[in-house]
C-alpha cells in the first residue's frame, strides 16, 4: 500500500512510518523541515515538505495514497495560547480529510487520545464512555474527532478514530520524568497514588494503527488502543523501581499545595511566554484515573498487545540508560 504519515518526525509518527516501511509499504511523510528528517529518508521514506497550518501544502503529500495516518498534533505546552491548539488539533484535521479524499485515499486514520474521556469514574471505560475532556489539548482533540467524522461523511472517505492511552517505549520523553525520578530514587507521588494509569507500548500501538488503516471492519469506527495490563500509579511506580533495581519510593505529598504552586507559576510565566517549570496539567497526572477496555479493538480488528508491562519498562529504561538520561 501507499500511505502518508503526518507527525513522522515525532515519537509516535516516526515509529509508525518506519514500521509500515519495514512491512513493505510505500511510505510518505509530511514534514515541516526536510533537513530534520534524514533518518526517515534513510529508512526509505519519501519526504514531502508541508505544514498543517498551510492546506496548500497537502496536495503533494496526499495525492495517490491509499491510507492517511494523521498522527501530528500539538501536545501540552503551558506557554502556548489556545488558538494554535485549535488550529492544529481540530481545524487541520478537517482539511487533511478533505485533501486525502481529493488525492484518492480510501481511509484516514486519525490519532486522538483517551484523554477525551477525562477522569474515568467507573473503570474500565470503553469507546462509549462519557466524553469529558479536561484541558485545551483534550478539548481540541475531541473537536478534531468530530470534524474528521463530518468531513468523511461530506467527501465520502472512510475515517477511523484511534484513541491511544499513555504511550511509552524507546524514543519517548514524556514519561522520562517518572522513569528517571524512580530510578534515581527522587520520585514523589502527589496524593494517594491509587488512581489508575494505563500504558501502551509503542510497538503494540503502531500495529494497532496499521490494523485501523487496513482492516475492513475498522471503516468509520472508533477504537481505544491500550496495553493488556492496567495498574494503579502506585503499582506502576513499584514496578519501575523493581525493574530499575532500586527500592520503591514511599513519599507522598498532598496535591493541593502543588496545584496552587502550578497556578502561580502559570500566572507569572504564561503572559511572558515562558514555559513554567510547574503547571496544573502536570498535576492532573496524579489525579485523573485512566483505565480502559480494549475489547472492541480485540474482537473487531484483531488488536492483540504483545509487550508486557515489565518487558516494556525494561526496554525503555535500557534506552534511557543508553542515552545517558538515567
Amino acid at each position: 500500500m501507499r500511505v502518508l504519515v503526518t507527525g513522522a518526525t515525532g515519537f509516535t509518527g516516526g515509529h509508525l512510518a518506519r514500521y509500515l516501511a519495514a512491512r513493505g509499504h510505500d511510505v510518505r511523510a509530511l514534514v515541516r523541515d526536510v533537513a530534520r528528517a534524514d533518518d526517515l529518508a534513510r529508512a526509505g521514506i519519501e519526504l514531502v515538505r508541508g505544514d498543517l497550518r498551510d492546506p496548500s501544502t497537502f496536495a503533494p503529500a496526499t495525492t495517490g495514497v491509499d491510507v492517511v495516518y494523521h498522527i501530528a498534533a500539538l501536545y501540552r505546552q503551558a506557554a502556548v495560547s489556545n488558538a494554535p491548539y485549535r488550529e492544529i488539533n481540530a481545524t487541520a484535521v478537517d482539511r487533511i480529510v478533505e485533501a486525502a479524499a481529493r488525492g484518492g485515499a480510501k481511509r484516514v486514520v486519525h490519532c486522538s487520545t483517551v484523554g477525551v474521556h477525562g477522569h474515568v469514574e467507573h473503570p474500565p471505560a470503553n469507546e462509549d464512555a462519557p466524553l469529558r475532556p479536561g484541558d485545551i489539548y483534550q478539548v481540541t482533540k475531541l473537536e478534531g474527532e468530530e470534524l474528521a467524522r463530518r468531513a468523511g461523511d461530506r467527501v465520502g472517505i472512510e475515517v477511523t478514530i484511534a484513541r491511544p492511552t499513555g504511550i511509552y517505549g524507546p524514543g519517548d520523553r514524556r514519561l522520562l520524568k517518572l522513569f528517571r525520578g524512580v530510578a534515581r530514587r527522587r520520585w514523589i507521588t502527589l496524593g494517594r497514588g491509587e488512581i489508575y494509569y494505563h500504558l501502551t507500548y509503542i510497538d503494540d500501538l503502531v500495529e494497532g494503527f496499521r490494523l485501523c488503516g487496513e482492516h475492513p471492519a475498522a471503516a468509520n469506527r472508533t477504537y481505544i488502543l491500550a496495553g493488556a495490563e492496567v495498574t494503579t500509579l502506585n503499582e506502576l511506580v513499584r514496578l519501575v523501581a523493581d525493574v530499575a533495581g532500586v527500592p520503591p519510593p514511599k513519599l507522598h505529598v498532598p496535591v493541593w499545595p502543588v496545584w496552587m504552586a502550578g497556578a502561580i507559576c502559570e500566572a507569572v510565566c504564561v503572559p511572558l511566554r515562558i514555559q513554567p517549570s510547574l503547571y496544573r496539567r502536570r498535576v492532573d497526572f496524579f489525579t485523573k484515573s485512566r483505565a480502559f477496555d480494549i475489547t472492541r479493538a480485540r474482537t473487531e480488528i484483531g488488536y492483540a498487545p504483545q509487550v508486557g508491562l515489565r518487558d516494556g519498562i525494561g526496554r525503555t529504561l535500557e534506552w534511557y540508560r543508553h542515552k545517558g538520561w538515567l
